[in-house]
């Protein structure tokens, strides 16, 4: 049984950082494209990150380039996304998915004074 548990949301300040995980299980994770897709209040799905299932290739949201990071540990099955100078434009449910077909039940980021 395929399971994605995020975890690391919380309440935080303009400019300041979290660090998002996944944890995965019940499939090869190693060898599955992951990738983290957010949702802001009142609004429709937004795609963020993606990795290849090594590591080696990344992909981002423009909106997020430069200020998210997206990596893996495939020896802890988790997926991750470090996230610097937090706007309140980030604001929403992060979740994880696996290649858009698994999905965890997603971990609420505030970004708010």
């Amino acid at each position: 049984q395929v399971q994605l548990v995020e975890s690391g949301g919380a309440l935080v300040r303009p400019g300041g950082s979290l660090r998002l995980s996944c944890a995965a299980s019940g499939f090869n994770f190693s060898n599955t494209y992951m990738h983290w897709v957010r949702q802001a209040p009142g609004k429709g799905l937004e795609w963020v990150s993606s990795i290849y299932g090594d590591g080696t290739t990344k992909f981002y949201n423009d909106s997020v380039k430069d200020r998210f990071t997206v990596s893996r540990d495939n020896s802890k099955s988790t997926l991750y996304l470090q996230m610097i100078s937090l706007k309140s434009d980030d604001t929403a449910v992060y979740y994880c998915t696996a290649s858009f077909s698994s999905w965890g039940q997603g971990t609420h980021v505030t970004v708010s004074s």
